[in-house]
């Protein structure tokens, strides 16, 4: 089997000759501790980490592709720093926002979390409705920079692909974070229902027309909905809100996914999820991540609670793996059962922080293809 028949078979529950071997990988000071600990400087961190476990590891041999397709706002906002002072940065960033983070970095980490990096937000870009009618121009699905010039070559390689792909795309709670920030969406949920329902339907929109203009011309292996939308504790909206104001958004996704011959809906939330999955079942994903452990998600009881209604990616405990020995091999047992029988993708559960260890690593790394049966 190739990597992407593993992967659509191990999240439809399919017979697989191996569990693909996929996990949420290091950030930059993560990279930075393992060269200094044994990772050859240059060297890819997972090809390293085959090579000196001696996992006989199947490379994808296709082309490397990617379909282009622009869903983030157009045009961006200006990014620029407002002031440096005291060890800080205080920027506007491409989404609107103005945000603090510390000068350990470049301010332009704000496009990307390369690192864990603690941000402070002080102002968001959509706090009336005016707001939202200049937002809402920049989300044109007809702006002809959303598709690559070259998208359908992008396409032809991609119908070689023997590695997954996915479409990635914000969900509504998501996106409505990044327009009114957390706290205050929390309370337009509360204040404004109205106004929250009005944005959710135009992001509704969006995506939609989107997604009809990409999977007419070309079909990922798995839709993945980006909805961090969990406390440590418990969701950050009740079920009975997310029933109501989501649930309808990820039905009309999903259904045009399944109707486009996309065999993988995957949501994608931090924090705990046990409220979650049930609406997220009823929903039609059929496969969430991380299944963060410290969160108190516990994979071994949502096999007994949910079956095969809904299948998993991640969910290894990232301090068992930093703390390593016997603990980290307590974790992988406590695991192995749930592997066995089937809708799993054993992973780490969240980018690997760098209190883990190279050495550890390689440890976890060896039990890791012992679980998924590449050694």
């Amino acid at each position: 089997m190739t990597e992407r028949e593993r992967f659509i078979a191990a999240a439809t529950f399919q017979p697989t000759d191996k569990l693909p071997l996929m996990t949420m990988g290091p950030r930059e000071s993560t990279l930075t501790a393992w060269r200094q600990q044994g990772l050859p400087a240059g060297q890819d961190w997972f090809r390293a980490l085959c090579a000196q476990v001696g996992i006989p590891y199947e490379f994808p041999q296709a082309p490397w592709a990617d379909p282009g397709v622009n869903l983030r706002m157009v045009p961006t906002f200006e990014e620029k720093v407002l002031d440096h002072r005291d060890g800080h940065y205080l920027v506007q960033d491409w989404m609107g926002n103005i945000t603090e983070i510390a000068d350990t970095f470049d301010y332009t980490y704000i496009r990307n979390a390369r690192d864990f990096v603690t941000r402070k937000w002080h102002a968001f870009p959509v706090s009336t409705r005016a707001d939202f009618a200049s937002m809402q121009r920049r989300y044109d699905p007809d702006e002809p920079s959303r598709f690559p010039a070259d998208f359908t070559e992008r396409v032809a390689l991609l119908q070689q692909r023997d590695y997954p792909q996915m479409l990635v795309l914000s969900g509504p709670f998501w996106q409505l974070r990044e327009w009114c920030g957390f706290e205050p969406l929390c309370m337009l949920f509360l204040d404004d229902p109205a106004f929250v329902e009005e944005m959710i339907a135009f992001w509704s929109d969006f995506v939609t027309a989107m997604l009809e203009r990409i999977l007419c011309r070309y079909q990922p292996d798995a839709l993945l909905v980006c909805e961090d939308m969990a406390y440590k504790g418990a969701s950050m909206i009740s079920p009975a809100m997310t029933r109501v104001s989501l649930l309808p958004v990820w039905q009309r996704w999903n259904t045009l996914a399944r109707q486009a011959g996309v065999p993988v809906t995957m949501v994608d939330s931090d924090g705990n999820i046990d409220e979650l999955i049930p609406i997220w079942i009823e929903a039609g994903f059929n496969l969430c991540t991380p299944i963060e452990v410290a969160a108190g998600c516990d994979l071994v009881a949502y096999r007994q609670r949910f079956g095969t209604r809904m299948a998993y990616s991640g969910g290894i405990d990232k301090r068992a793996i930093a703390r390593g020995g016997a603990e980290l091999e307590a974790e992988m047992a406590r695991l192995a059962p749930v592997a066995r029988s089937g809708g799993y993708l054993p992973g780490c559960d969240h980018g690997m922080p760098a209190d883990i260890s190279w050495q550890n690593l390689l440890h976890f790394g060896r039990l890791w293809a012992e679980m998924t049966g590449w050694l």
